[in-house]
């Protein structure tokens, strides 16, 4: 009997099966995306007409200010984030532990607050230059503030803390191992900094000037109030202020490419951050701190007190007064109703936009881990990317793609209804609520999704395994184990969503309905007329609701 062949047989059919619980999370990333996708779009084909005039006009001043602005951001927060996060992560001085958690405050300062607190401080009128004409006379010259340096302070004071995070957390990473077999080898302690834990640390360090980056790039009131025009803040005059819709979209899709180059690179250093920290980790012993004694001790203390006291203490102080004059000039109920109709819509627009995105994340989040496939973890790690990439959006920039999107369902729904015979119901989408809070959604569901998901990842599968073997149906496990487990990581990322929203300003400039100002955008109106004192209260509220997600991190922190 002649033997069978192999290579003659019929090779076995490879059976993919579709997971249907990835089915809701690709529908909420395809809403996400779609947005941004109209302004790629927009970008494949360009109105050549337009970007010529465009370039013959105000295009070569925007991108200079937006490059200088974003380099110069990138080069201080990084040189300020690692300086003083190797400060506190090698050497011990007195309050060293207070400070070290402290110097994490600016992250709740929003940057247009700084930027008219820096206004009101260093102006021609202002206290500062007031007492330098005094001491040195009328003609004294004094740097101009409103200019590229200024902003770059500014931002470079409120951002520091995205490096300095990330860098005290790689250094406390790297083993004790390392850095004193490099002391043996008869390295100094700057030379060890230099030479061994500043390369490893890298990725983190690099990652963390990215974002400050990104955030630099998608600030609106700051260079607004500086007088300093980037592609950010081009895109919102263009639309609201000179009412040319063409051209900020054209300025709203090349903005679009530069974040998603950005992204794609901070993306690419995380991913390599594992090859380059080695040996380290929570289980490993951590380098001992170099006691500071006399002098030294007292400097480096001070050194972290004076970056405190400039980037978050002082404005805070400033604030604090600017609000008690502005309430005992007022009569009574003058500032209170004004006061509470802004942090009623406030509240209103954040808690929202809080309870839909972190609903999403938990329904993507849930999907992705549900997926079992081969094949669909791929594509499971593929739409939790693709939900995370509105965080990189400019806010100008998703509010242009959202109304791209929305304003044609309008009109068709009011041109159905009128074939109809029917009265036309106007604006359904856009001008409304509706379409604000799919902005939100677009821009901040990154923040909720990774607060979902690494409290997902905390339950252990055989949790599943269990209630499945008990006869459990998904949603079952989702409602009777998940959400009980990550009740923690909900409320912070809704937390984390709430803030984010009462600091949003471009976006809800362009998309908020008649009448719904929100604190923010209150500040910033003030702030643009120069009413320091009267803009003074609301940029408290914001800055007091900023607080309390930096002291849950300093929390964590402690904890780990």
């Amino acid at each position: 009997m002649t033997p069978l062949n192999p290579s003659l047989l019929p090779l076995p059919v490879r059976r993919v099966s579709f997971s249907w619980s990835l089915l809701p999370p690709l529908l909420i990333a395809v809403l996400i995306l779609i947005p941004l996708g109209i302004l790629v779009l927009q970008l494949l084909a360009p109105d050549w007409a337009l970007w010529r005039s465009l370039w013959e006009t105000v295009l070569p001043t925007m991108l200079l200010n937006t490059l200088t602005l974003v380099l110069g951001v990138g080069v201080g927060t990084f040189l300020i984030g690692t300086a003083f996060a190797w400060l506190v992560s090698a050497y011990e001085f007195p309050l060293r532990w207070l400070l070290e958690r402290a110097l994490m405050l600016p992250l709740a300062v929003p940057t247009f607050v700084m930027g008219f607190i820096f206004m009101a401080t260093f102006d021609f009128a202002g206290p500062v230059q007031t007492w330098w004409r005094a001491t040195f006379g009328r003609d004294a010259a004094f740097p101009n503030i409103y200019s590229a340096g200024g902003v770059i302070i500014v931002m470079t004071l409120v951002l520091y803390p995205y490096v300095y995070v990330l860098a005290r957390a790689a250094f406390a990473e790297q083993s004790a191992n390392t850095v004193e077999a490099a002391r043996v080898m008869g390295y100094s302690r700057m030379q060890t900094f230099f030479r061994l834990v500043l390369p490893m640390a890298r990725p983190s360090l690099v990652a963390g000037s990215i974002l400050a980056m990104m955030e630099a790039m998608t600030d609106y009131g700051t260079v607004k109030f500086f007088s300093f025009p980037t592609l950010s803040e081009g895109v919102v005059r263009l639309w609201e202020g000179r009412l040319d819709r063409e051209a900020a979209i054209q300025l709203a899709s090349l903005l679009l490419f530069f974040a998603l180059a950005m992204f794609v690179f901070e993306r690419a250093l995380r991913g390599r951050a594992r090859y380059y920290q080695q040996g380290g980790g929570s289980k490993g012993r951590r380098p001992a701190r170099h006691r500071l004694r006399g002098i030294n001790g007292l400097l480096a203390a001070g050194a972290c007190l004076l970056l405190l006291s400039v980037a978050f203490l002082l404005p805070t102080a400033q604030l604090i007064a600017w609000t008690v004059e502005e309430i005992n000039r007022q009569t009574v109920g003058g500032w209170q109703n004004t006061y509470f109709t802004y942090i009623g819509n406030s509240v209103t627009l954040a808690s929202t936009a809080a309870f839909f995105v972190v609903f999403f994340a938990v329904i993507v989040a849930h999907g992705v881990r549900s997926t079992s496939q081969r094949r669909g973890r791929r594509v499971a790690r593929w739409v939790a990317r693709l939900v995370t990439l509105g965080y990189a959006m400019p806010g100008a920039v998703v509010a242009v793609g959202v109304l791209l999107f929305l304003s044609p369902i309008d009109l068709s729904i009011n041109q159905w209804a009128r074939d109809l015979g029917l009265q036309r119901p106007g604006l359904i989408l856009t001008g409304t609520m509706t379409g604000l809070i799919y902005a939100y959604i677009v821009r901040f569901m990154s923040v909720g999704y990774n607060s979902v998901e690494s409290s997902l990842d905390k339950i252990t599968p055989n949790m599943e395994h269990a209630a499945r073997t008990l006869g459990a149906r998904p949603l079952g496990i989702l409602w009777r184990v998940h959400l009980p487990l990550m009740s923690a990581g909900i409320a912070a990322g809704a937390l984390l969503v709430f803030v984010d929203v009462m600091k949003e300003l471009p976006a809800t400039l362009m998309l908020r309905p008649f009448g719904m100002d929100t604190l923010a955008l209150w500040a910033y109106f003030l702030a643009s007329e120069s009413f320091w004192q009267a803009a003074a209260l609301p940029s408290i509220t914001v800055l007091a609701v900023g607080v309390i997600p930096v002291l849950l991190l300093m929390r964590v922190g402690e904890r780990r």
